[in-house]
């Protein structure tokens, strides 16, 4: 590993320790196949022999909706009206983990909305400057997410944003929007003795805890989903 990618690494790994008290063991994530792994989500609608190919990966019983969801930069002032949702759940469940920057991310597979390979997208002008811009798919259009600059805008640098290679648009439940990623990692099944969940949600109401073993952040889809609609950053309360 040379210097530039440890140092990238350790940058995204001290500031995913600083979000929760507790310093979890790190651990290397299973080194089979994504592939192999989603075909065992029950997953009826992905082609799992072809998902790092496919131009879109839709899970079972989701759909995507047909209008792009507009940032409303206005109501930014109410980020303290974002309703709490409880999200620690009552038995097994099964997320998707991700890499972007070097932070690995998952998300519960019951909330992804879908995998597409990210092609051209559109900028859009008066928007957030994590807001990437509109990608055409399908005729849908979706809302992309720098992903790396909305999670950690406070290490987010030129540096950094010039080292990035977005590949995949991982989409929020059946919302119009979609974080950016740079490799998928692998599926897991997670007891809910797995997470450290937050307790405190009155901050970062985007991260719902860490998973332990794994060391890495697993997102509040819903909540995540509420602060984008609002134009809001990881930070707002």
């Amino acid at each position: 590993m040379n210097n530039g990618v440890f140092a990238k690494e350790q940058i995204v790994e001290d500031y995913l320790t600083s979000l929760l008290t507790e310093e979890a063991p790190k651990d290397v994530i299973q080194s089979e196949s994504v592939a192999k792994l989603l075909k065992s989500a029950n997953l009826r609608d992905v082609d799992v022999d072809k998902i790092v190919e496919t131009p879109a990966v839709t899970p079972d019983k989701i759909a995507i909706k047909e209008t792009v969801l507009q940032v409303d930069i206005e109501e930014a002032g109410n980020a303290s009206q974002t309703a709490t949702v409880s999200h620690i759940p009552t038995g097994d469940f099964q997320a998707l983990f991700f890499k972007v920057a070097g932070l690995t991310l998952a998300l519960p597979l019951t909330e992804l909305g879908g995998i597409h390979k990210i092609e051209k997208i559109g900028p859009l002008f008066g928007k957030p400057d994590w807001f990437k811009g509109v990608m055409l798919h399908r005729d849908e259009n979706l809302n992309v997410v720098d992903t790396a600059k909305w999670v950690m805008p406070e290490k987010y640098d030129e540096k950094l944003a010039e080292s990035l290679k977005y590949q995949y648009l991982i989409m929020l439940d059946s919302s119009g929007w979609g974080l950016a990623c740079e490799s998928l990692v692998t599926t897991a099944t997670l007891k809910p003795a797995d997470v450290k969940w937050r307790e405190d949600s009155s901050k970062r109401q985007w991260l719902a805890g860490m998973v332990k073993e794994k060391m890495c952040a697993l997102v509040n889809v819903k909540q995540l989903i509420a602060l984008l609609d609002k134009g809001l950053g990881s930070n707002s309360k």
